[in-house]
């Protein structure tokens, strides 16, 4: 049995963008222009493996008459009839308008639960819209940016929340296998600002002038994906557009291809974030670090030009430090030194990327699991809430791609951060699991596998 979705809010919230991103591509139309989307669309959903169904509804107008907008409504409405939960969305970046206090109305009449949703919270300067929500009366309101794939665990929670008790929504343990781990060839994308060498290293590794280089910073527009096979391993390498800061981006084409590039990571499973040595690692590699791990893909850094750096221990320190300052939550991402127009160091390049792609890929065994998590909390006890201590009762991994595991909680919320990333340190120690993402959904409830097990017997 699965659950079905429908996304409801007034026009221009972001909500097909939240449904593409649900869906797992860009099935619905998006643009600024309020009222692109008219009819609801379905379409299959998953969640950190979790599948359900989801609808993408018109933009709520107060309207009940035969017009346009009245029958858009209509739609609406049988999307609720449909559904098992209504996602409401806000702009959060906006804040409330009377159209956002009229359709909370209206579904605080239905008999529906409804999980308030306030999208487009990428910056600081949302906090006031955000705050704003919580007069909707519809509870916490869930901060997402829909665009960016940001608050998307807190988003899973609300949706596993209407779950029935019956219903599992992980594989059974016997169904660990590798899958479809082996299944195509490897997607390999090559990211990074304009003119450190992305076209240069593509070319290089397919042995011939496959793309335009030259000096000028932004040659590449579109990305440009090629089938290859290194030592015999197929893989679907794709060049993209440099990423500038996006305060710099003015013309339409750049920004054109800066989705387009955003694309090409997402469609990938690991990603070489190409810096120059001369510049090290700038703000803006961070940014786009950053951005690959939270599209949950394998990272691997390649510090290009490594033939033409004078201090190199220097440069490598450089590099080194900043990352550990600054991207603490994947530890030991791989990191090689290489030129790509000398052909330096492409065959340890090529061996970091598949060896990242080995651990984005890797499982635990359930009964390793909870045998660690044992002794993680007999090492570090949870902290206590209201005199009671937390208790972690049972975990397995939910699935790979990146590795995301359910720990099964008496009191999730009370679950602070930081024990969380203990827990995170602990697993990418115990288990060899450098540099990639690690996802850790906290639940609520006792072993649903024992559960299960108990009903059948």
């Amino acid at each position: 049995m699965s659950i079905t979705v429908a996304i409801l809010g007034r026009p221009n919230v972001g909500k097909s963008t939240l449904f593409n991103r649900l869906v797992g591509q860009k099935i619905a139309l998006v643009d600024d222009t309020p009222g692109v989307t008219r009819d609801r669309r379905e379409g299959e959903a998953n969640l950190f493996g979790f599948d359900f169904r989801v609808i993408d509804t018109a933009g709520l107008e107060e309207r009940f008459d035969a017009s346009l907008e009245g029958r858009m409504r209509a739609q609406t409405e049988r999307a609720l009839d449909d559904a098992d939960l209504a996602l409401l969305v806000v702009d959060a970046r906006a804040g409330l308008t009377p159209l956002d206090e009229h359709f909370a109305n209206w579904l605080r009449r239905t008999d529906k639960p409804v999980a308030l949703i306030a999208n487009k919270c990428e910056g600081r300067e949302i906090e006031a819209g955000l705050g704003e929500a919580y007069a909707l009366g519809l509870g916490d309101p869930i901060p997402i940016s829909a665009e960016h794939g940001l608050g998307m665990s807190d988003l899973f929670d609300a949706i596993y929340a209407v779950v029935p008790k019956t219903e599992d929504a992980f594989p059974p343990d016997e169904d660990e296998g590798e899958g479809d781990k082996d299944a195509g060839p490897l997607q390999l994308a090559i990211v990074g600002r304009p003119n450190v060498g992305k076209s240069t290293l593509v070319n290089k590794l397919l042995g011939e002038e496959r793309l335009l280089t030259g000096p000028e910073a932004g040659i590449t527009r579109d990305s440009i994906a090629v089938d290859w096979s290194f030592d015999d391993r197929p893989v679907r390498l794709v060049d993209t557009a440099g990423l500038r800061r996006k305060a710099r981006v003015t013309e339409k084409i750049e920004k054109l291809s800066i989705s387009d590039t955003l694309r090409a990571v997402r469609f990938a499973q690991v990603v070489v974030l190409l810096l120059d040595v001369e510049e090290g690692l700038e703000k803006q590699d961070l940014t786009i670090a950053r951005m690959v791990v939270d599209e949950g893909r394998a990272l691997v850094i390649g510090v290009n030009k490594w033939d033409a750096c004078r201090d190199r221990d220097a440069a490598l320190a450089a590099i080194r430090d900043r990352m550990e300052r600054s991207l603490p939550q994947v530890r030991g991402i791989p990191l090689v030194t290489l030129s790509a127009l000398q052909g330096h160091n492409i065959e340890r390049l090529m061996a970091a990327v598949f060896g990242a792609y080995e651990v984005w890929n890797r499982r635990i065994g359930t009964s390793d699991l909870n045998r660690w998590l044992d002794a993680m909390t007999a090492a570090h006890p949870p902290p206590a809430s209201a005199g009671r201590r937390v208790r972690l009762k049972y975990m397995t991994q939910a699935k790979s791609r990146p590795p995301t595991f359910a720990i099964f909680c008496s009191k999730p919320q009370e679950l602070p951060t930081s024990y969380l990333r203990y827990l995170e340190n602990g697993l990418r120690e115990s288990f060899d699991l450098p540099g990639t993402p690690i996802r850790i959904n906290i639940r609520k409830g006792d072993n649903p596998y024992a559960d299960k097990k108990k009903k059948k017997s």
